[in-house]
């Protein structure tokens, strides 16, 4: 059987993009998402939100990624997309250590959204999960004095881009 191929080149793209994440965006696991695919299942979009689902969103500034790293194996016959955030958040309060706790307790679907614009719904099949961080007070006057979360979720294919219609935030 032949494997699906590539059915596009790529051109040299400008140099008008830049790095960082503006805002993560937290969903219950099972919260109702339609997701629109190619015919080979090769292409996902989020295309569609239920309108009764709760997004709590959660500003970023700096120090904060999401690395998509491609494992796969010629010897298994496999490939899978393990999706890694890593978010930074300052200050700490009793509010902020209850959601910290509730989060590393669930498996959460995170829709995060870039500084171009772009929104990718990590965690769409199987959630993500806290995988290690940390609630530190610092030491010098000028350190974090806040939160360092990883989330890392295993899916079928990398980060689903999101389109459409998101619901509103809390």
């Amino acid at each position: 059987m032949s494997c699906s191929f590539i059915t596009v080149g790529r051109d040299l793209q400008c140099k008008d993009s830049v790095g960082g994440l503006k805002n993560v965006y937290f969903i219950q696991f099972d919260s109702t998402v339609d997701v629109a695919e190619e015919a080979d299942g090769t292409v996902n979009s989020v295309t569609a939100w239920a309108a009764t689902d709760d997004v709590f969103k959660y500003e970023l500034k700096g120090n904060s990624s999401l690395t998509q790293n491609i494992q796969s194996s010629r010897e298994n016959g496999t490939t899978a997309f393990e999706q890694v955030l890593e978010l930074t958040l300052p200050k700490l309060s009793a509010a902020d250590n209850q959601a910290i706790k509730l989060l590393s307790f669930g498996r959460p679907r995170i829709v995060v959204e870039d500084y171009n614009g772009n929104l990718f719904l990590v965690g769409r099949e199987h959630g993500a999960d806290v995988t290690g961080g940390t609630i530190v007070t610092g030491a010098a006057m000028s350190d974090l004095s806040g939160y360092t979360l990883t989330f890392s979720g295993m899916e079928r294919t990398p980060a689903s881009s999101v389109t459409g219609t998101f619901p509103a935030t809390a």
